[in-house]
């Protein structure tokens, strides 16, 4: 067994789901698959002692998990009285507008398609609902609508998709953009290192416990992986499905629809610098 110590991150271990800072609570969705992990992280946030709490990605469809959310924070002595997202993807918010109709609450996104209410979300927006404070960090890359929200009470941030509790995530061409999401992970560094951030809160997988930690991996990680797609492309694989077969030999062929993703997001990358 692995010390999850000196796995990229820091991952927390035990239990997903429950508080995992002194201002977020998961509910975990039961969705678990290779592409989400062990389901979608549903973060409750709120200021300690406020009856008000703020829920960030309802997840899924799922009336089950809803109502769990609903009852989370119930018992906690708490009432839902916004909804954001992190973006559009259906894990995290195809079950918004349900969820609105059981809380009454207005559902805020960047992407105005998601919103449900007058407000959306932009760059330095910040949150206030009952004494708690949500600084809005634009993280375009694994989607065009990604954002991650900075909590700074805890020196904490939810990252949705663009930093993952294991793994690393899909930059998901052709809405995302390689060169937008390694400059969100030069983003993210920033708020690490200026904003002393030491814990993400992700959207799949464990809490991780080194921010900085996590960030460095995923900047090495694409570009290790832009350089094995460039030499693959020097070696003649000039077809996605053949880069990918050539690259990513070593991963769980059910991931391989997934990896071509990202894999035309860096011949994109690659071809608009003058690479290939």
């Amino acid at each position: 067994m692995t010390d999850a110590a000196a796995l990229p991150g820091q991952p927390r271990g035990g239990v997903l789901s429950g508080p995992a800072t002194a201002r977020a609570v998961n509910v975990l969705a039961p969705n678990a698959s290779a592409m989400t992990l062990d389901g979608t992280n549903t973060w409750i946030v709120s200021e300690p002692g406020s009856e008000r709490a703020v829920v960030i990605d309802p997840g899924p469809l799922d009336e089950g998990h809803l109502s769990a959310v609903v009852a989370t924070a119930e018992q906690a002595g708490k009432r839902v009285a916004l909804t954001l997202l992190t973006h559009g993807h259906p894990d995290h918010a195809e079950g918004a507008a349900r969820f609105a109709e059981l809380t009454r609450t207005r559902v805020r996104a960047l992407d105005p398609a998601l919103r449900l209410g007058d407000e959306g979300l932009g760059a330095g927006d910040v949150i206030e609902v009952g004494g708690l404070e949500l600084r809005v960090v634009p993280t375009p890359g694994h989607t065009a609508d990604s954002l991650c929200f900075h909590l700074p009470a805890d020196r904490a941030v939810v990252t949705g998709d663009t930093i993952l509790g294991r793994g690393t995530t899909v930059v998901a061409h052709p809405d995302g953009r390689l060169g937008d999401y390694l400059d969100s992970l030069r983003r993210l560094r920033s708020l690490t290192v200026d904003d002393g951030v030491h814990t993400v809160l992700p959207g799949h997988g464990p809490v991780l416990e080194d921010a900085q930690g996590a960030v460095e991996f995923y900047l090495a990680h694409r570009a290790h992986r832009l350089a094995q797609v460039e030499t693959a492309v020097e070696d003649g694989h000039r077809i996605p499905a053949d880069v990918v077969a050539h690259v990513y030999a070593d991963v769980d062929r059910s991931l391989w629809p997934a990896a071509e993703l990202s894999v035309r997001a860096q011949l994109e990358y690659l071809e608009e610098h003058g690479l290939i």
